[in-house]
């Protein structure tokens, strides 16, 4: 069964201005998924099915499954609403009361468990049993779907760790509890934590990729592309070497990305925000991010065309690829922005060498047509991404050219009049000194109260010429009054 684009739930969000994605994309929806595990790996299957039109009947079947082995009930109730919606003749688009009351009730039989058990363990003060108490606890509000508690148990848990592994263990823990609950600020903390002198522990020193994964995760979430591509093609290659079947694989990180993620992300955020020479350096020519392109070649020749100044090829990449990542979860709110940083920066390359360049030859360049390249055009000029004029008449986009003559002459009277306002006011200096109004405190012995101390020097910062002259005639006066 598959559903078409004229659905009523997608015509509906295509007029909330949401995504939908009309073509197949590249992957395979079950080897896909077959990367991730944990919360992200239902989360993108909900993504898929809501957003993409002809997968959205095994995206969300397969988000039932897997909502029912796990134990999170208000995820299960979230895709019997997607499917009521989009699949409202669907077996599943009923909800199953029985598993959901008897989930209810052996997660609560768990939760009364664990709490009598940590309960126990402080009556007994032992705090290696209370910080595994407290670790249980974590874990199992995380899989039931209370983050805010399992923020709390694991927030507690800290008092009680006795060693560097103890506090990686736990850090580690908030850090993907924060990114399932989208608390940004809160990895980039945990994070520098884990990096600060202190913690950098043999542990911590082995969990460095996670760590860069994750830092650049909130700074992409963050919009800022930059620090988030620095992280990225910084990441430990080691992480290459996980397997990602083995959930005991202490290099893996699929519960929240794979190292083909952060192929793509590291590949985009350099595109949208490092120039030609940048990428050559740090991207091309990094080692460590080399292991991480090999997984994900198209990005690599993105990145290659675009330093080659093979714009147009660099761009028709990743406009093949729009659809796979409009279905991710992460890229998907910033794709816009970063495809239109990219094609910005291809423009503003490409029109460094020309005073004037018409919209044809510039749509051709970019394959599109005139009337796109123009709107694109006036987005750039109005974010100040290009310096450039566009006429319309002719239809032409013109380089602002600077008067170089003009600029020489407005530099050369603006030296002038700081010269004069500079004489003017060291003459007037002098006529003050000479005419005696330095003050002095003849009341202490080897203290002499300048106009310079008293703020009223016009070269350091003071008061204004009229100002300086009237509060120094004022206190020659008090002076002489009081003699």
């Amino acid at each position: 069964m598959t559903i078409g684009n004229d659905s009523a739930y997608f015509i509906k969000a295509r007029q909330a201005g949401r995504p939908v994605v009309k073509d197949l994309p590249k992957f395979d929806l079950d080897q896909y998924i077959a990367n991730y595990r944990g919360k992200t790996r239902f989360d993108r299957l909900l993504l898929i099915g809501t957003t993409a039109p002809l997968l959205a009947p095994e995206a969300l079947r397969a988000a039932v499954t897997e909502a029912k082995q796990g134990r999170d009930v208000g995820r299960y109730d979230a895709v019997v609403a997607a499917i009521r919606e989009i699949l409202p003749g669907d077996i599943n688009a009923v909800p199953d009361s029985a598993w959901i009351d008897r989930t209810n009730k052996q997660v609560k039989a768990e939760s009364d468990r664990l709490e009598t058990e940590l309960k126990g363990y402080k009556n007994n003060l032992i705090k290696e049993s209370i910080r595994m108490g407290y670790d249980d606890l974590g874990q199992h509000f995380h899989r039931t779907g209370d983050l805010i508690n399992s923020v709390k148990a694991y927030g507690r848990m800290r008092d009680f760790c006795t060693t560097a592994s103890h506090v990686v263990i736990m850090t580690l823990r908030l850090i993907n509890v924060s990114i399932d609950q989208g608390n940004w600020l809160a990895v980039q903390t945990n994070v520098q934590k884990l990096r600060s002198p202190g913690q950098l522990s043999t542990e911590a020193q082995q969990t460095a990729a996670k760590l860069s994964a994750a830092m650049g995760l909130a700074l992409l979430a963050s919009g800022n592309f930059r620090e988030a591509a620095q992280e990225f093609v910084e990441t430990d290659p080691r992480m290459t070497q996980a397997r990602l079947d083995d959930p005991s694989d202490a290099e893996a990180f699929n519960e929240v990305m794979t190292p083909n993620d952060i192929a793509v992300y590291g590949g985009l955020c350099a595109l949208a925000s490092m120039d030609r020479n940048e990428l050559q350096k740090h991207v091309l020519e990094n080692g460590k991010f080399r292991t991480y392109l090999e997984l994900e070649p198209h990005i690599r020749r993105a990145i290659t065309f675009f330093v080659s100044s093979k714009y147009s090829a660099c761009l028709s990449i990743l406009e093949s690829y729009r659809s796979d990542y409009l279905l991710d979860i992460h890229l998907q709110r910033h794709l816009g922005e970063l495809y239109f940083q990219i094609r910005s920066k291809a423009i503003q390359q490409y029109f460094i060498p020309f005073s004037r360049v018409t919209f044809a030859a510039l749509a051709s360049a970019f394959d599109t047509d005139e009337h796109t390249i123009e709107q694109e055009l006036t987005s750039m000029i109005k974010r100040k991404h290009l310096d450039a004029r566009i006429d319309l008449v002719d239809r032409v986009l013109l380089s602002r050219t600077a008067n170089a003559r003009s600029d020489v002459h407005e530099n050369a009277l603006k030296m002038a009049k700081d010269y004069e306002r500079t004489a003017h006011l060291r003459i007037l200096r002098i006529e003050m000194l000479n005419a005696g109004l330095e003050v002095t405190d003849k009341g202490k012995p080897g203290a002499n109260t300048t106009l310079e101390n008293v703020g009223l020097d016009p070269f350091h910062g003071g008061a204004s010429a009229g100002n300086w002259i009237s509060e120094g005639i004022g206190r020659s006066l008090r002076s002489g009054l009081r003699d």
